[in-house]
């Protein structure tokens, strides 16, 4: 079975930017997650902070850093696997 890279990217970006940006709300407001949220993602995500402009950057860069990381899985996937039909 091959993988839609694009597909797969466009799934797990949405996924990981959501979880960013609903995490960093229930940050904001609770303080739920803090110091995983200030020690992971403000040190990657440049602009990132736990504030309402900062959850839409974290959107932003969570959704661009899933595409690209589950697309290169993808294509890796699909060259590696070995079968060559493509099933829709």
């Amino acid at each position: 079975m091959r993988l839609n890279p694009f597909a797969l990217g466009a799934a797990l970006g949405l996924v990981w930017g959501g979880m960013l940006f609903i995490t960093t709300w229930l940050s904001y407001y609770t303080g739920y997650a803090e110091l995983f949220l200030k020690t992971l993602a403000e040190s990657i995500y440049p602009g990132y902070s736990i504030s309402p402009l900062g959850s839409l950057f974290g959107l932003l860069y969570g959704f661009l850093d899933g595409f690209v990381s589950a697309t290169l899985i993808g294509w890796l996937y699909n060259r590696f696997s070995g079968n060559k039909t493509v099933k829709n």
